[in-house]
């Protein structure tokens, strides 16, 4: 099923069951207006419920098995049939339970559970621990319909998730069982079950296609960025020879290739140490977080397409960020993040501002071309001496002045300029592809919708006797 398919469902099928009154061929339930031939019922009363534990971690002999031991951090798939740990059945008997084929895992205690829902249909042997409980649908319910259900449902559902002592995320079973469920006859449980189902593929296709493309984006980057491979307009001289390369801080290069520093390429300008509580929609000027450089950009801000939070031109006194401008989160909560940059671009007339924990750097002399300063601190010897010089425990973070020092590459322009266009080649590709996965996404959640509440139908709607 195509995403143009996808999106024909609720036009094709759908009942306007939103007004006020009741339309015909639906009545009004305590859990809303419903399909005439649905039953308004509840979790508890369409499945039964396991509890799951945890063997003894001092017998080594009972986690050196095949059987898949299911934990929190294990149920993120829609279908459950492997883990990351194991046990054997004296050590599933001896203090876990083994899930029923055909029955819904879902988390009731973990951290996640302060965001998401997690749930999942059993399709292969596996047993669990007791952080979940297994969901055993009776005969009149389809087992697939119930998973779905229930992942359609988060949002109400993470309205009963309260916090233990250990901020962990508690999912009161009576609660849940006491939750709503709209049932359908098994045909349409099956034609829905199946629709969406279709809709999931098509999201793990793209994703799969997305983690591919960024793998290959990540390997011609750690080509690319440090000489080891050279595009065949630059990997010879004039008289034919190949060219070679020569020893330098950063380990081989290109013999044509220079070696400078932070301090010697970048001015590093003034930013702002105003906090998230002091953005506001009505601010006069644009505020780049630290946190969003980790999360929100790879490489590249565009402001023209991107959408920052706003600060109050009295709060701050510091500078204006220029097209070209490289913007680095200064802090990080793991190693992976120091030195996390993106380039601006289409700065335009806005007035920007970098914020806390974040180092504003001009190329003073236009040593770089534009597109190209971004990525520095994606070239592992540069990313390896961010590692070294960082300092903290909890929270990593690089000074200013052992930034000024962190050595980088400077190819020549004509073969920057060529490295820049292939990789943002490259980000145009997987840019556009998430796009489609979001735009996949959200149609899927529409549907759910619709079809999870009987407001469009999949299939006839039953004669009334």
């Amino acid at each position: 099923m195509t995403v143009e398919q996808i999106a024909e469902v609720r036009a094709q099928y759908l009942v306007d069951a939103s007004s006020s009154s009741v339309p015909v061929g639906y009545k009004k339930t305590e859990a809303g207006i419903i399909p005439d031939d649905w039953i308004a019922t509840t979790i508890g009363d369409v499945t039964a419920w396991l509890s799951g534990g945890t063997p003894s971690r001092e017998r080594l002999d009972f986690w050196q098995g095949n059987i898949p031991w299911i934990s929190g951090s294990t149920l993120k798939t829609l279908e459950i049939s492997t883990s990351d740990q194991h046990l054997t059945f004296e050590g599933v008997n001896a203090g876990s339970k083994m899930a029923p084929l055909n029955s819904t895992l879902m988390l009731v205690r973990g951290s996640a559970l302060h965001s998401e829902i997690r749930a999942g249909l059993v399709v292969e042997r596996v047993c669990f621990n007791q952080d979940v409980k297994a969901l055993i649908p009776k005969p009149d319910v389809l087992p697939k319909f119930l998973t779905i259900y229930i992942l359609a449902m988060e949002s109400e559902l993470l309205k009963l998730v309260s916090s233990a002592g250990n901020s962990a995320g508690v999912l009161d079973t009576e609660l849940v069982k006491k939750f709503k469920f709209l049932k359908p006859s098994i045909s349409e449980q099956t034609a829905i079950a199946n629709a969406l189902s279709d809709v999931d593929a098509l999201i793990q296709e793209l994703e799969k296609l997305i983690a591919k493309k960024q793998a290959i984006k990540t390997a011609t980057m750690q080509q690319l960025l440090t000489g080891r491979t050279r595009l065949p307009q630059f990997a010879h001289h004039p008289d034919g020879r190949k060219k070679g390369y020569k020893p330098s801080e950063l380990g081989e290069i290109p013999e044509d290739w220079e070696v400078l520093v932070y301090g010697d390429v970048f001015t590093f300008l003034s930013t702002s140490t105003n906090s998230r509580a002091d953005l506001s929609d009505s601010g006069d000027y644009g505020y780049i977080h630290y946190g969003d450089i980790h999360t929100k950009w790879n490489n590249k801000l565009d402001l023209s397409k991107s959408t920052i939070p706003r600060i109050s031109s009295e709060l701050v006194n510091s500078d204006f960020i220029e097209n070209g401008d490289i913007i680095m989160a200064d802090a990080s909560e793991d190693y992976a993040g120091i030195g996390k940059s993106v380039e601006v671009i289409n700065v335009h007339a806005n007035k920007v501002v970098a914020g806390l924990h974040t180092f504003l750097l001009r190329d003073k002399s236009k040593v770089y071309v534009d597109g190209f300063r971004g990525y520095l601190h994606c070239i592992p010897a540069v990313k390896t001496t961010f590692d070294r010089l960082a300092t903290g425990m909890k929270v990593y973070g690089i000074s200013k002045n052992n930034l000024f020092v962190v050595p980088i590459p400077v190819p020549p322009r004509e073969e920057q300029v060529s490295i820049t266009s292939m990789l943002s080649e490259m980000d145009l590709e997987i840019q556009a592809l998430d796009q489609r996965l979001n735009k996949t996404r959200q149609i899927k959640q529409g549907m759910m919708q619709e079809l999870l509440t009987g407001k469009t139908r999949l299939v006839k709607p039953a004669e009334p006797a």
